[in-house]
């Protein structure tokens, strides 16, 4: 089966499209430069502008899916994070990055004889408002109907990236929807920053650490990707989250622990602030949700504590 896949050449895409060459399934990884990309051997690199369907939307004509995981990162990625802060420009190209890639799969589809037979749009738990971090214990468990939150990647999430591929529903196609909490790997995400402090025995909490810390580990959110495109029952929006949920003070104790390095310099909630703005929501604020949704439709998780999946990141 053909999968086409928007921010292919991405941590995600390029760990999704090797799961799906290791099957045999055909891939499409579309790209501004594949070229450039050092993309996995068996992968049909394709370029395209991120706006439009020009050059690609004949690929997905009889295509199984698209799986739309384009956008512009919101936290960044790498050793630092969270580069610089959300400007007036950077919140413009993060929401624009959103809405033309998503009309663009809209075209595709809308132009194919022979439609797709699901859509799976990337999404994320920012979604959810953030709790106070006040008493982690009575912080509400957010579930696929909860509302969504005030706060700029909540309105990313709400009013630009979920929304923009619904017209492929009325084109007779499925719609699955994925609010995917922050990836664990060594690539990107919150982990390689948290590496690098333990590694110079400068590890601690952020904040008050009682902030929910959300995660999945990579090869999960994979699993689960292919679980939801590949499972005609899947329809709608699915929480995408490992079950064991930490708090972020949790997280720095598991952490030390697999990696054998103290957990005891927090990083004062102020000096966050100072540094990044606004972005230091990305790390002060958090969420806890459900997957007991994604449970029911027969999903299992390879990694479903955090020990397990620091232990497989860290020591293999």
């Amino acid at each position: 089966m053909r999968y086409v896949i928007t921010g292919g050449s991405g941590v995600i895409g390029t760990a999704l499209a090797t799961s799906l060459l290791a099957d045999g399934h055909e891939v499409i990884a579309l790209s501004r430069n594949p070229a450039g990309r050092e993309l996995p051997r068996g992968v049909h690199g394709v370029k395209w502008d991120a706006r439009t369907a020009d050059g690609w939307g004949e690929w997905a004509d009889g295509a199984f899916a698209i799986v739309n995981l384009a956008g512009e990162s919101i936290g960044g990625s790498g050793t630092i994070p969270m580069p610089g802060t959300w400007s007036a420009e950077r919140k413009r190209r993060i929401k624009e990055s959103r809405r033309l890639a998503g009309e663009a799969v809209v075209a595709a589809v809308a132009a194919a004889a022979v439609k797709p037979r699901v859509v799976f749009q990337m999404s994320g738990i920012d979604y959810y408002p953030t709790t106070n971090a006040k008493s982690p214990a009575t912080d509400p468990v957010m579930t696929e109907e909860s509302a969504p939150g005030r706060q700029f990647p909540a309105d990313v999430v709400s009013d630009y990236w979920e929304p923009v591929t619904a017209p492929v529903e009325a084109l007779g196609v499925r719609r699955v929807i994925a609010r995917t909490a922050p990836l664990l790997n060594r690539q990107t995400g919150p982990l390689p920053a948290s590496l690098l402090q333990f590694r110079l025995f400068a590890g601690g909490r952020l904040g008050s650490g009682r902030q929910w810390f959300t995660w999945i580990h990579t090869d999960d959110a994979v699993r689960a990707i292919r679980h939801l495109t590949e499972n005609e029952a899947a329809r709608g929006v699915y929480n995408v989250a490992a079950p064991d949920m930490v708090t972020n003070a949790e997280f720095t104790r598991v952490l030390g622990r697999v990696m054998g390095r103290p957990s005891i310099l927090p990083v004062p909630a102020f000096a966050l602030k100072l540094m990044l703005g606004e972005v230091s929501t990305l790390v002060l604020a958090g969420r806890r949700v459900s997957v007991d949704k994604l449970q029911a439709l027969g999903f299992t998780f390879r990694f479903p504590t955090l020990a397990a999946a620091l232990r497989d990141l860290i020591e293999n």
